[in-house]
């Protein structure tokens, strides 16, 4: 015998999608929550050659990446999200058809002992700025690395913040540079190939105009270039820095506001490291490298970035 059976109360249908639709939302919270988010950029979790600096700590600056062609480090670059890496385009001079040379190595602190939590990554692709022209000391000296999968976060690997526009730099900011080159000019950095470190002082453009000046028509010091050394010499980036970061501390976090590009000689007097200014292609490498992270708000300033 077939017995009709009345519909359910509507209370008991509303009970049921709502049942339904918490279950679901709880499905894609877990599933959102095992994707996580990157960590703060530009903050160092401390555990515990450039010429005439001194040997840096173990994991005091987590986002510089040794750059190697055939296994031999070739530049610097430093860390900005997972998949992306910031350095001058001229380290890939006649090989950017040629990715497969190069590899990334991360969270190394000394090269000749790399240690088992640094990661090794192959290149996918390198795109230098468009404006680039491939002749020595030119403007718009920076490539976007793309790494062929993404890297693991750790105390020892970390990105570094891009500075936003509040952000102007003095001669008083907190800089520094970093890299594994030369110790002086034809001299490489001694095993265990130490990070170098080096704090230095921003010059002002015109002094750096007037420095490098190449008569009328012939400035070297472009728009998009910045000049930070100090004046007598004995102290600079030098070969095989190039690409590392000029970076300056900002309210507590680390900001990449210069690529190491150029100079004449290393640590000559009158003659201090030129950088391509990352304030002057921040549009661009965000537009590439998505999900870099901006901070700003020098001190005393009431505008900027995220704190």
């Amino acid at each position: 015998m077939v017995v009709s059976r009345p519909p359910p109360a509507l209370g008991g249908a509303r009970v049921r999608i709502i049942t339904s639709l918490l279950l679901l939302a709880s499905s894609a919270t877990l599933k959102a929550a095992k994707i996580p988010a990157p960590p703060a950029c530009g903050k160092p979790q401390q555990l515990n050659r450039i010429v005439g600096g001194q040997d840096s700590a173990d994991a005091e600056w987590p986002w510089v990446v040794s750059i190697q062609k055939n296994g031999t480090h070739h530049c610097a670059g430093s860390l900005l999200t997972n998949r992306w890496v910031v350095t001058a385009a001229h380290c890939f001079k006649g090989n950017l058809d040629k990715p497969s040379l190069f590899s990334v190595l991360l969270g190394a602190w000394q090269l000749g002992h790399p240690g088992p939590r640094s990661q090794k990554v192959g290149v996918a692709w390198v795109l230098p700025h468009p404006r680039y022209s491939w002749k020595e000391a030119e403007r718009a000296d920076i490539a976007l690395v793309r790494l062929e999968h993404p890297i693991q976060f750790s105390e020892r690997i970390l990105p570094i913040c891009l500075p936003d526009s509040s952000i102007h730099l003095s001669e008083d900011a907190d800089c520094w540079i970093v890299g594994w080159g030369s110790i002086h000019d034809g001299v490489s950095l001694p095993h265990p190939q130490t990070l170098q470190k080096l704090k230095v002082p921003i010059i002002d453009r015109e002094t750096c105009n007037r420095l490098y000046w190449r008569g009328a028509g012939q400035a070297a010091i472009t728009e998009d270039m910045l000049c930070a050394g100090y004046l007598e010499g004995g102290r600079d980036a030098c070969l095989g820095d190039s690409g590392g970061p000029l970076m300056c501390q900002v309210d507590g976090s680390w900001l990449l506001t210069g690529v190491i590009s150029w100079g004449e000689g290393c640590a000559e007097r009158n003659r201090p490291g030129v950088y391509i200014s990352l304030p002057a292609h921040r549009s661009w490498v965000e537009r590439v490298a998505q999900g870099v992270q901006l901070r700003g708000r020098w001190q005393g300033s009431s505008q900027g970035g995220a704190p």
